[in-house]
């Protein structure tokens, strides 16, 4: 009987006759190390940040993303505070075993060569040494989605038992790190469908390997149907009601259409355009070379899942970070890519010139970003705007910040307020001010857009008007990036005290108060 979907193994993967490729997978993982724990503690919490040092520290059982708090808690804490760094620690060990482990499971399906490219271009990769420097479970999402669904096609590929287990349990663990690698299940069952023949089934059923599998898909819809439904019934109640108070001012604009170009626009820009257009033909060059199983595989596992998120997203509120599980896929097809070229004769000497090239011009597209990350963290940082309001406030001011679940962390002493378009709320809190402590003043942190994103709400726009009219803009914290993006958090001193009628107390009616005019 022939393999599901006559898949043989891989040719190349054992096309290293020396040990020098562990020599440089070695380097590989040397490289990775600095750059994922270099400066670790350097920057302050931001955005989820804060969700995780919660959840660490007060263990819930019925948290729906357990493993990284669990981890926290009983690994980290005992011998670190969940401090900065310490909540960190564990991300960037994941991102650190995510390029030996995408090397040791990519190689036993593309070979040595673009295994060891894969991992390469890992390493540089700015998203994954930002998700790898940020306390959240992202890093460990991406080392377990490059394990599991690899090891499972390798296992029922080879009808190699023990990487099928490792493959089904690395499967559990991605769940309890994120319920979202789910949608990685649903893309492996997908290729599963588009490889067997009626024909095979009988055969394939006798199979030990594959009866494991199917007891396992059994078990995991049960799983989804008793924990997981209800628990994405609840999250989209939650929004619904509108039950947690959304941290950020700015956000992707909201219109169906537009919201999910913008989120696979982000996910590709985070990935790199060029790496991810050099993965698509990755694809191709395997369903043209009839590696037409793993071609389909890697296509189910990026197109399935971000699919369903898309159409979840039409439905509640998806974060675009929730695509990371789908990376490994196009690391893998990017390295097959870079390998075919070695094996092409350009009359070049060397020959390895051209694959050079094309990797450094891959790396070369993230490096603004990557450089940039280690000047700000990729973070704005509302830890430095604490400090400096703490030198400049007065008894009875009240603040107004976004990301106040932040600032309140850094900000004990002072009263927080949610930052919202909202300007009727900032109003009334300087009215209040006015008849009950006239000698105080509200504080406003924004931040700054270089790109026009304040103007994703109509309400936006009242907002900038009040902050023309009331407010000064005191400090700005940031530092300059060498790419596009642009980190910075502007801090506005508001006055109890209107001002004269027909008078601005701040910038003139011309200058955006999200535009800079001191960076420090």
């Amino acid at each position: 009987m022939s393999r599901i979907g006559s898949i043989q193994p891989s040719e190349a993967a054992d096309d290293s006759s020396s040990g020098f490729h562990w020599v440089v997978l070695a380097i590989l993982i040397a490289l990775a190390a600095a750059l994922r724990f270099w400066r670790l503690g350097h920057w302050g919490f931001e955005g989820d940040e804060v969700f995780t040092w919660h959840d660490s520290v007060h263990l819930q059982p019925n948290n729906p993303r357990p493993l990284l708090y669990a981890l926290n808690h009983f690994l980290v804490q005992p011998f670190r505070p969940l401090d900065e760094l310490g909540l960190r620690l564990l991300p960037a060990l994941f991102g650190v075993l995510a390029v030996p482990a995408l090397y040791l499971l990519s190689r036993r399906m593309v070979g040595t060569r673009a295994a060891l490219l894969a991992s390469l271009l890992l390493v540089f990769n700015p998203l994954h040494v930002y998700q790898s420097q940020y306390a959240r479970y992202w890093g460990l999402v991406f080392l377990l989605s490059a394990v599991y669904p690899f090891a499972i096609f390798i296992g029922l590929r080879d009808r190699n038992l023990r990487m099928l287990v490792l493959g089904l349990v690395t499967a559990v663990l991605a769940v309890l790190a994120h319920p979202v690698s789910l949608f990685l299940l649903v893309g492996l069952g997908v290729w599963c469908v588009t490889q067997v023949r009626r024909d095979h089934l009988t055969g394939l059923w006798n199979r030990k390997a594959v009866r494991w599998a199917a007891g396992f898909g059994v078990l995991v819809a049960v799983v989804i149907a008793v924990r997981f439904v209800p628990m994405l019934q609840d999250w989209v109640s939650m929004h619904d009601e509108k039950k947690r108070v959304s941290d950020h001012l700015l956000s992707l604009p909201g219109r169906v259409g537009v919201k999910q170009v913008g989120m696979l626009l982000a996910y590709v820009e985070g990935l790199t355009l060029p790496l991810v257009l050099t993965a698509a033909v990755g694809v191709y060059l395997l369903w043209l070379t009839r590696e037409r199983a793993l071609a389909t595989l890697l296509t189910c596992l990026f197109v399935i899942p971000v699919a369903l998120l898309l159409l979840l997203s039409l439905r509640t509120a998806v974060s675009v970070t929730y695509m990371i599980s789908t990376a490994p896929v196009v690391f893998v097809a990017a390295g097959v890519v870079l390998d075919r070229l070695a094996t092409i004769d350009w009359e070049l000497r060397p020959r390895w010139l051209l694959t050079a090239t094309f990797t450094i011009i891959l790396i070369a597209a993230g490096s603004p970003t990557l450089i940039s990350q280690y000047r700000d963290g990729r973070r704005q940082d509302f830890r430095g705007a604490a400090q400096w309001l703490q030198q400049h406030l007065s008894p009875g001011d009240l603040v107004y910040s976004d990301q106040f679940r932040t600032m309140r962390l850094y900000l004990t002493q002072t009263p927080i307020q949610h930052l919202s378009a909202d300007s009727t709320a900032l109003e009334e809190g300087l009215r209040g001010l006015e008849r009950s402590r006239p000698a105080a003043a509200l504080w406003i942190v924004a931040p700054y857009s270089a790109r026009g994103g304040h103007r994703t709400s109509p309400k936006l726009e009242s907002f900038k008007e009040w902050l023309y009219n009331h407010c000064q803009l005191r400090e700005a914290i940031g530092v300059a990036r060498l790419d596009f993006r642009h980190n910075e958090l502007q801090i506005y001193r508001c006055p109890p005290v209107a001002p004269d009628e027909g008078t601005t107390v701040g910038a003139a009616p011309s200058a955006s108060p999200f535009r800079a005019s001191t960076s420090r």
